[in-house]
């Protein structure tokens, strides 16, 4: 048998990438020098917090086959740090630069002259975004595929900019333009003229793109496979709103999408027609409709575009309020490929459409019915005592104020592989219930009681898959804090933010038990002073995230 200390590094590499990446390479590369070595090589993703921007250019140096890299969670502004960056020499698939007070145009240039083959730059929810960046981006980076510029606190940017970044990016295939309210028809039409690969494009709140613009620019590129937009609701004087009628022209463009994958439509004023419409496009291939918050449609249009488009994956009807349980039943005989539904806000549903789903439709995994009448049986559906679905990995079932014990372990005995469960603003269900949900659901590692007002969990067995559990704003007092770090030792993820009850005594229990912890948030517990929070860190510096009753974030 060959030596351990013989065995060659690539194959080494092979064995950790059989093994996952995480928690798995953290353990493994404190092994040995060698181990280490091996496992920096493996890291290919790398989020920068605050605190560790003193430590950047460590981390760059540890981790040199990065691919993608994640600013979006800084808070400050420091001058300098694309400069930095860029002098590593990194070939970055990805980079986020989102939620950035603004953008170094300089920095940008340096980036691009350096990472020739960035793939993706998402720069969303900028506070400032104007022409000069667009420009940059546009020559700096020629082999983008994917663009986000969504969203920018104080939008400057113009159809100039857009011209410039649809001229030069030649491979662009994804782009999203939403919430730059001075771009034009202009833009829309260059976009689908001049990036011959366009597939995806997304320009939400972009109120000067007309729907003519639209129609245009549909013809134009008529392979696109996904576009997400909404059709203005006018306010009128006083609460209400006009709907704008749909022009015909925009209407019947969607029947030249023969391609389309998704559509987003997304609080928009639509109608029977234009659902009509894009069911004779593309029927045989959309995967993902989202039609939250339209209006002007009724459930005719919804049903006949779900009939022909029976390969749709993702569902998202969220606040389409005249749906009722009775509604769902018929809607679910063409639900047969269905992965994901979001119903959240359709205030007729009660308990009856959550067993429907699971019954009917053999794939779905993930079930969200958040704010509906769940609690109340509605009319009878029948459902065998022993049926049970095992493709349900995740349910959010939040500020359900009617939920009650009883229609909740129904729920999850007929769902026994959840793995993420939100209960968040569910009054109604008890500690006693969770217990049970958690006996019951033995795969669970994601589990929402916020603001539930639990006080009491008395677990008496080990909860071994349990990474993540939030109890912010409950009433949990410290002998519970105590038993849940005893027997959720493998916590990942400890949110107890508003618990006003919890006292260092509580706190100091989970820091001696679950020593897996990567994140406590501590925000607005009154009886957890600065001094125990500095005692915290010290204690355990490998805690990603402590939020101080101060408010201030350390991350290490």
């Amino acid at each position: 048998m060959m030596p351990v200390k013989d065995f060659p590094e690539e194959c080494w590499e092979l064995v950790f990438r059989f093994l996952g990446h995480g928690r798995h390479l953290e353990s493994l590369s404190l092994v040995c020098k060698q181990f280490l070595s091996i496992t920096n090589q493996l890291q290919f993703s790398l989020t920068i917090y605050d605190s560790t921007i003193p430590l950047l250019p460590r981390l760059l140096l540890r981790f040199p086959r990065l691919k993608i890299l994640d600013l979006s969670h800084l808070n400050g502004h420091y001058e300098g740090l694309l400069h930095q960056i860029s002098q590593f020499g990194l070939d970055l698939d990805l980079l986020n630069l989102s939620n950035q007070r603004t953008l170094s145009v300089d920095g940008l240039r340096e980036l691009g002259s350096k990472m020739k083959n960035l793939r993706v730059l998402i720069c969303s929810n900028i506070g400032s975004l104007r022409d000069s960046h667009l420009v940059v981006i546009a020559y700096c980076f020629l082999f983008l595929q994917e663009l986000d510029i969504s969203f920018p606190l104080d939008s400057q940017a113009s159809d100039f900019g857009i011209l410039r970044l649809s001229s030069m990016l030649e491979n662009l295939r994804k782009i999203n333009i939403s919430g730059n309210y001075f771009i034009t028809d202009k833009s829309l039409l260059s976009l689908c003229q001049n990036c011959l690969s366009l597939e995806e494009i997304s320009f939400f709140t972009c109120f000067k793109i007309t729907q003519i613009g639209i129609a245009y620019a549909i013809r134009l590129r008529s392979s696109l496979n996904s576009i997400s937009f909404n059709i203005e609701k006018k306010r009128i004087h006083g609460p209400g709103f006009t709907l704008t009628p749909i022009d015909l022209d925009l209407i019947h463009s969607f029947r030249s999408l023969k391609r389309l994958t998704a559509i987003d439509l997304s609080n928009s004023v639509i109608s029977d027609e234009f659902l009509f419409a894009v069911a004779e496009g593309g029927a045989l291939l959309l995967e993902k409709l989202i039609l939250q918050d339209c209006c002007n449609c009724t459930f005719s249009g919804i049903s006949y575009v779900l009939s022909k488009c029976q390969s749709v994956r993702c569902l998202d009807l969220r606040k389409v309020d005249f749906l009722t349980d009775q509604c769902i039943i018929k809607l679910s005989v063409f639900l047969l490929s269905l992965t994901s539904i979001n119903l959240s806000g359709c205030c007729q549903l009660t308990d009856s459409t959550f067993f429907i789903l699971t019954r009917n439709c053999p794939l779905l995994s993930e079930i969200k019915m958040e704010r509906t009448y769940l609690g109340v049986k509605g009319e009878e559906y029948l459902i065998p005592d022993s049926f049970v679905n095992l493709e349900v990995k995740k349910v959010y079932l939040g500020d359900n104020a009617l939920l009650s014990d009883t229609s909740l372990i129904k729920f999850v005995s007929i769902c026994p592989s959840l793995q993420l469960l939100d209960l968040n603003g569910c009054e109604g269900v008890s500690g006693e219930c969770i217990v049970e949900v958690l006996k019951r659901c033995c795969e669970i590692r994601h589990l929402n009681l916020a603001y539930t007002g639990m006080k009491v969990f008395e677990i008496n067995s080990e909860v071994s898959q349990l990474e993540t559990l939030n109890l912010s704003g409950s009433r949990i007092e410290d002998e519970a804090l105590s038993i849940i770090s005893k027997r959720c030792s493998g916590l990942l993820l400890l949110d107890i933010q508003s618990c006003w009850h919890v006292t260092p005594k509580g706190v100091g229990d989970v820091i001696e038990n679950c020593t897996a912890l990567k994140e406590l948030n501590l925000k607005n517990c009154m009886l957890v002073s600065d001094d125990f929070v500095g005692w915290v860190e010290l204690s355990r510096p490998s805690l990603r995230t402590i939020i101080a009753p101060s408010d201030v974030a350390a991350y290490c």
